[in-house]
């Protein structure tokens, strides 16, 4: 499975972006997409989930601010960010829990991440 995030850029504070993340590959499905931001200096956090069957979770950091979408596969998947702060600046990556099943007796998980897409918030 591979993933490529878009929609990066440089804001102002209170300004807002949207993430895309786009999975692509042969006989897969996507069990669960997350969103996951790494700061300067700082350890990679989880910021968003939504699973196959919709439920979304959140970071307290980012509840009533961001929110997490996707199409019914979870094979296009966005990040709404909004009322954006300075402490939002990262780059954002995209994870993929997914299914890999060529045959109906193969199958196997895997576990994708995208390369990043970088958010400046900065007045």
């Amino acid at each position: 499975v591979q993933l490529v995030e878009s929609g990066g850029g440089l804001v102002q504070p209170g300004g807002s972006l949207r993430l895309s993340c786009v999975a692509s590959g042969r006989s897969f499905s996507i069990n669960r997409m997350a969103w996951y931001r790494q700061a300067p200096g700082k350890e990679r956090e989880l910021v968003a989930t939504i699973s196959s069957g919709g439920s979304t979770d959140y970071a307290d950091s980012v509840k009533g601010r961001f929110t997490i979408s996707g199409d019914n596969a979870l094979n296009t998947v966005y990040l709404q960010l909004n009322s954006l702060k300075p402490e939002d600046s990262a780059v954002y990556y995209c994870n993929a829990a997914a299914l890999i099943q060529p045959t109906i007796e193969a199958r196997w998980n895997v576990e994708a991440w995208g390369q990043g897409t970088l958010v400046t918030v900065v007045s």
